[in-house]
């Protein structure tokens, strides 16, 4: 069954989420929170995305993201999340043992 399309629609406000596999901590010391944070610095420099909050918990993350143009969301949780999944890996010395996260992020249009 195909995926359904996201809405990716820019100019708009979306609650985005994403859990580790197996519901695990992913985050466990300072500097984890750290590394993850100078991730999105660097995806916000890139992609031009505003990050109106962010919260980091053990096992998930949640953002409220405000993509300028149409299609810069997805580019920019590919970004975070493939770049995270590399630091984690290459920091816990587990390249090449699959997923860090439980699947796709999730993403809900703020209407207000």
């Amino acid at each position: 069954m195909p995926r359904i399309p996201r809405v990716d629609v820019g100019g708009e406000i979306y609650h985005v989420i994403n859990r580790a596999n197996a519901r695990l901590p992913i985050f466990f010391q300072k500097e984890d929170y750290c590394l993850f944070e100078e991730i999105l610095k660097k995806a916000k420099d890139k992609y031009g995305m505003r990050i109106l909050a962010y919260c980091l918990m053990p096992n998930h993350f949640h953002l409220v993201l405000y993509p300028c143009k149409d299609g810069d969301l997805q580019k920019f949780m590919q970004w975070v999340t493939l770049t995270h999944t590399q630091c984690w890996h290459a920091k816990n010395r587990t390249v090449g043992t699959g997923h860090l996260y439980q699947g796709r992020y999730k993403s809900f249009l703020i209407e207000g």
